[in-house]
């Protein structure tokens, strides 16, 4: 056995034996959270869950108004621990909500650890894993004795519709410029450092309605306008970084009426923030260009989700993620996401952050699931980043 061997060994046997991670805990935690119901602005019982258990823990807790700023019933949850070193902060977040069909969800444990759902729900792996994980790391480095750095919490609501939660959180109370945000699939020991602008699009088509019997030629078809402008828009992968999709077509009033509406709903994603941008003009341009042919009208809606953000590799916050998985005899991979998260909100507000795999897999669909295995390898990776 080689020196280095030994040494990393070591070390991993004296986490093993410091950390003390209750996989038992982290299991019944799991299971409590999960059967709560928790869709998008109803988090009030996962917001109170957590509360109870990081007052346990010793943090200082408070919740904000976001919840009441979107007709919600919670807002977000954000904890300071106050440590025993000097040195910078460091966060840890997971999103409070889960996506539907999530009304009733019963967890179901089989005999090689994997844990589903009964069939009929999502799991909720995204993102009680997450949730579970950062406590049962901060639980097993509070309980080792041993001195750590101040930490912050931050568990958002509405995160699974646009990161709604984040996007109205008080910033100025976080002292951490860097972060982990437990919210990627895949098993533990992943990284994004990367993730796209999300734009969505709104597109309405006013033509002039008339009955489509008697005098069609005095109507003005938006469906057909909208149509011919959709015909001309390259949609899916349109180069390596972007993609565009129109997914949703609503319009008319009945099949003997010239259509006078026609409202075309869309999405953009790349990770160059001005060349979403760009796409979500030349979309505008075309409508417009085709509605102005046929002598219709044409309103454009664009919203900014999402801004694409990329970390250096040589960042601290990725070089602490690497070391804690070389520690953990875990294969760090650096990665990057097509997805957004509350990371995209934390790169806006100058914190530097990387999305870390929590263990879920086959996430959004009633196929999801995590292992025992993967909750307790996450709480231990959370564990190791604070001891960093």
């Amino acid at each position: 056995m080689n020196t280095l061997y030994k040494a990393v060994s070591a070390g991993r046997k004296e986490i093993d034996n410091r950390m003390k991670i209750d996989e038992k805990r982290l299991l019944r935690e799991f299971t409590e959270l999960v059967e709560l119901d928790s869709l998008s602005f109803r988090e009030r019982k996962a917001a109170d869950y957590v509360k109870g258990k990081l007052e346990e823990l010793g943090f200082e807790v408070s919740e904000d108004d976001a919840g009441t700023q979107y007709g919600g019933n919670a807002g977000n949850v954000y904890g300071f621990l106050k440590g025993t070193l000097p040195g910078e902060t460091i966060l840890f977040s997971s999103h409070l909500d889960t996506v539907e069909p999530g009304k009733g969800k019963r967890p179901v444990l089989s005999e090689d650890g994997r844990i589903t759902s009964a069939g009929d729900t999502v799991l909720g792996a995204d993102d009680v894993s997450g949730i579970v994980e950062i406590l049962g790391g901060i639980r097993g480095v509070c309980g080792s004795g041993r001195p750590h750095r101040d930490i912050e919490v931050l568990f958002p609501v509405a995160e699974e519709v646009y990161v709604k939660g984040t996007k109205v959180f008080d910033f100025s109370k976080v002292r951490a410029r860097e972060a982990y945000v437990l919210d990627l699939s895949g098993a533990v020991g992943a990284a994004a450092l990367q993730a796209p602008s999300l734009l969505s699009f709104e597109i309405t088509v006013t033509g002039r309605a008339s009955h489509a019997g008697f005098s069609p030629e005095e109507g003005i078809h938006a469906i057909a306008v909208a149509g011919s402008a959709i015909s001309k828009i390259r949609q899916g992968r349109i180069d390596p970084e972007t993609t565009l999709n129109i997914g949703k077509i609503t319009g008319g009033q009945a099949t003997n009426i010239v259509p006078e509406l026609c409202r075309c709903e869309g999405e953009i994603r790349s990770y160059s923030h001005q060349k979403a941008l760009q796409t979500a003009r030349e979309v505008q341009s075309v409508f417009e260009a085709e509605a102005a042919g046929a002598g219709a009208e044409c309103r454009t809606e664009i919203r900014v989700d999402l801004t694409a953000y990329k970390i250096p590799r040589e960042a601290a916050v990725v070089q602490r993620f690497e070391r804690a998985c070389e520690r953990l005899g875990l294969p760090a991979h650096l990665t990057r996401t097509f997805g957004g998260s509350d990371n995209n909100t934390f790169a806006e507000q100058g914190i530097q952050g990387i999305v870390l795999s929590c263990g879920m897999y086959d996430s959004h669909s009633t196929s999801e699931y995590t292992t025992v295995t993967d909750l307790k390898r996450g709480a231990e990776l959370v564990a190791e980043l604070i001891l960093q």
